[in-house]
């Protein structure tokens, strides 16, 4: 009876997220896309010394415990919790990538307490960029190409990490940073998590956000396409402004930070 009764409070003590908050001021709160760490941010909230920031890190990367799943859903209720029971006001919401996608959802449940939005080179419908026409109920966890990486060896999947990280950013110690994240993160949460993303469609819905949206797009690797998709997946949004990042692969906060903080200061200062 003891050790169920432990079982069950571990259980329930175990959260979706890590928080950190440093500074005073407006908050800003700072999403990072899927298997990084809340530091991805750090050189950004620097630049704000006079705001209150909030940063994330998902369950299953850098250290934070694994959750069951589905992943994601649960990472977007707990989140909405959050910043409702935080009570916060005037927030300054930034995503990237999956964060961008959190940040959507976030606006849309508690958008009296959200003044800014941006999202950084995040799609709303990445399944129909990397894989067109797939609908989302051709996907599950136990697909083979899941089976694949969770049965990857350690020396394969390190192979596999500096191949992704490689195509993300531009410089090669920020490739080492980006790898390392992935070769910690909880293997069953980086593939099956990456499932529960592909299946998001985020797309319908998007007209019921009011406030203006800043969207950052990379220019690489495919230049003015990137820009065009982007378009077409926001046709939506009612109130959208989109600049592209350039020489900036999808880590804009790496490739591009000053540029990254001009527009985020930009839009603050509105």
């Amino acid at each position: 009876m003891i050790l169920a009764f432990l079982l069950v409070t571990f259980s329930e003590a175990q959260t979706s997220f890590r928080v950190v908050r440093s500074g005073k001021g407006k908050p800003i709160l700072f999403l990072p896309g899927f298997g990084t760490s809340g530091e991805i941010w750090d050189q950004v909230i620097s630049k704000f010394p006079d705001h209150e920031s909030i940063t994330l890190t998902y369950a299953g990367f850098d250290g934070v415990a694994p959750i069951g799943f589905p992943w994601y859903s649960q990472i977007t209720a707990e989140l909405i919790n959050f910043v409702e029971e935080n009570n916060l006001q005037e927030l300054t919401v930034v995503g990237h990538s999956m964060g961008g996608n959190l940040a959507i959802e976030l606006v849309q449940a508690v958008s009296g307490k959200i003044d800014h939005l941006v999202l950084v080179d995040a799609l709303p419908c990445m399944r129909e960029v990397m894989m067109p026409g797939v609908p989302a109920e051709a996907l599950s966890y136990d697909g083979d190409y899941n089976k694949q990486l969770l049965n990857m060896s350690a020396a394969d999947f390190e192979v596999y990490a500096s191949q992704m990280a490689q195509g993300m950013a531009t410089e090669t110690q920020d490739h080492q940073q980006l790898k390392d994240w992935m070769i910690a993160a909880d293997r069953e949460t980086f593939v099956k998590g990456y499932t529960d993303l592909l299946k998001l469609d985020l797309r319908t819905g998007l007209e019921s956000i009011k406030i203006p949206v800043l969207i950052l797009v990379a220019d690489q690797p495919y230049g003015a396409q990137a820009l065009e998709t982007m378009k077409i997946q926001y046709r939506g949004l009612q109130k959208k402004e989109l600049k592209m990042a350039q020489n900036s692969r999808h880590f804009i906060m790496m490739d591009q930070p000053e540029w990254l903080v001009q527009e985020l200061q930009r839009l603050i200062q509105q």
